[in-house]
């Protein structure tokens, strides 16, 4: 059973997933999806998929730095949004190693990693052609492994810490169980668009 069907199953079925040493509560995923009307007055039951149901999947990521918000967007549709963390200094796009800034443009998801230091990670294609240009002119190296990623494995501060602040070298951080639900919903080569 390949881990992807493995995260899909404890994810549908609303179990704790444990994974690296963290352990996470996955809300199930029949609790989020579209609401169908009941008689009026009625509370609306969950919708529940049937047996040919997929998950939906998104077709593009929005960041907006500013507001500290994730999309997962399917055309102009907001699937999902999720709270995010960004660099220590998250002012700004990334101009080279070290600066502690998230990039900011247009680039994709291109690999993704269930063993990474952080609760899963999916790799963003910072640097492009023109990153590396504009780092070279300046004489500095244009930096890297820029990731949407979880908590870290081995966490050296408190659960308030990484909900409350902007605390990575410049990835894009989100609560674990964010993070399985992004990694099922969005495939390898999807459009990630950061913005200030």
């Amino acid at each position: 059973m390949s881990l992807l069907t493995c995260l899909r199953a404890a994810f549908l079925g609303g179990l704790l997933v444990v994974a690296n040493g963290v352990s996470v509560a996955a809300t199930p995923f029949v609790d989020s999806l579209p609401r169908t009307p009941g008689p009026a007055g009625s509370p609306l039951p969950p919708a529940r998929p049937s047996a040919g149901d997929t998950l939906p999947t998104a077709n593009r990521v929005l960041v907006r730095k500013s507001e500290r918000r994730m999309y997962l967007m399917r055309g102009d549709e907001v699937l999902r949004s999720y709270r995010v963390a960004l660099g220590l200094n998250p002012v700004g796009h990334k101009e080279r190693e070290g600066d502690f800034r998230t990039p900011e443009g247009r680039y994709q998801l291109v690999k993704r990693n269930p063993r990474s230091d952080f609760f899963m990670s999916m790799k963003v294609s910072y640097p492009n052609p023109d990153d590396v240009a504009r780092a070279r002119r300046n004489g500095w190296a244009p930096g890297g492994s820029i990731m949407i990623h979880g908590l870290p494995n081995d966490p050296r501060k408190g659960l308030d810490y990484y909900a409350t602040r902007d605390w990575t070298d410049g990835c894009i951080a989100v609560s674990n169980a964010d993070m399985l639900e992004i990694w099922m919903l969005v495939s390898d080569g999807t459009t990630i668009d950061i913005q200030p």
